[in-house]
C-alpha cells in the first residue's frame, strides 16, 4: 500500500477486535503503525483479531478493558504508556445500541448509548491529551478520531439512543477540537452510513434499496470508514480540526443514510 506516513505511530483503537474498528486496526497496521486492538468482552475475537494482524508491516496487540467504565479506561491508557510511553492516536470506534422508538424509549437504555458514546473521551481527554503531547512541543501532533453515524442527523427507525448519543458525540468532537488544537491535536469524527456486512447485514430488503439509493452504488463497507480514518490520520490533514466527514458514497446528500 502506499506510505502515508503512520510508520512507528501508536495507535489505540476501541471496540478493535470485529467489523469497523478491526477495519479500521488493519489499516492502520498495514500502514506501519503499531496498534492497540481493545476490547471489552470476547477473548477469542481478539485472538483472531491479532492473528490476522500479525502478517501485516505494524504491530498488534489486545487490550481487554471496558471504556465506558472510567477505572478501566485509566487502566488502558496506562498500559499504553508502560508498554510505549506516547499515544499518536486514539480512534473512538466503541459503541452500543438498545433498539427503541422515541416514544416509549427506555431510558436506562438511552443512557447506555450516551455512556458507550462519550464517556470514553469525557474521561479519558486529559490523559490521551498527555500520552500525545510531551510538552516539549517535538512531538508530531496527535489524532483523535471518533467514528460516528448518520443517525446523528437523519431519523431512522429504532436508533433513538445511538442517534441522540452520536449527536452529541460529534459536538464533543468540535468543543474538544477547540481546546486541544493548541498543543498539536487534531479532533475530528467519521460518520458512516448503513455498514455492509457481508451475507449477516440486518434488513437486507433495507439495505439493497439504500445500496441503490447511494451514488457511488453500493453501501460503505469498514474498509471505507477505515480508509477515512487513516487519511484523518496523516500529517497533510493536520490542519483539519472539530469536522465530520461523511464516508457514505454520497448517500446523505439523498437524505435518510441508514444506521
Amino acid at each position: 500500500m502506499a506510505d502515508i506516513g503512520l510508520d512507528t505511530k501508536i495507535a489505540l483503537v476501541t471496540g478493535a477486535t470485529r467489523g469497523v474498528g478491526l477495519a479500521v486496526a488493519r489499516k492502520l497496521c498495514a500502514a506501519g503503525a503499531r496498534v492497540v486492538l481493545n476490547y471489552a468482552h470476547s477473548a477469542d475475537d481478539a485472538r483472531r483479531a491479532v492473528e490476522e494482524l500479525a502478517p501485516l508491516k505494524g504491530e498488534a496487540v489486545a487490550l481487554r478493558a471496558d471504556v465506558t467504565r472510567p477505572e478501566e479506561l485509566a487502566r488502558l491508557l496506562g498500559q499504553v504508556r508502560e508498554r510505549y510511553g506516547r499515544l499518536d492516536v486514539f480512534v473512538h470506534n466503541a459503541a452500543s445500541w438498545h433498539p427503541a422508538p422515541a416514544v416509549g424509549a427506555d431510558p436506562a437504555g438511552v443512557r447506555a448509548d450516551l455512556s458507550a458514546a462519550l464517556d470514553p473521551l469525557l474521561h479519558g481527554a486529559p490523559a490521551i491529551a498527555d500520552l500525545m503531547d510531551d510538552g516539549t512541543g517535538c512531538r508530531p501532533g496527535g489524532r483523535i478520531v471518533a467514528v460516528s453515524s448518520s443517525g446523528a442527523h437523519s431519523v431512522i427507525p429504532h436508533y433513538v439512543g445511538p442517534g441522540v448519543a452520536k449527536a452529541a458525540l460529534e459536538s464533543l468532537v468540535r468543543y474538544l477540537a477547540v481546546e486541544l488544537a493548541g498543543r498539536g491535536i487534531a479532533v475530528n469524527a467519521v460518520s458512516t452510513a448503513k455498514i455492509d456486512k457481508g451475507p449477516g447485514t440486518p434488513q437486507p430488503e433495507v439495505a439493497a434499496v439504500l445500496a441503490a439509493r447511494t451514488p457511488a452504488g453500493r453501501l460503505t463497507s469498514p474498509a471505507d470508514v477505515a480508509d477515512t480514518v487513516a487519511l484523518l490520520c496523516t500529517a497533510e490533514a493536520g490542519w483539519i480540526h472539530g469536522q465530520v466527514i461523511r464516508a457514505d458514497g454520497g448517500l446523505g446528500l439523498r437524505g435518510q443514510g441508514g444506521g
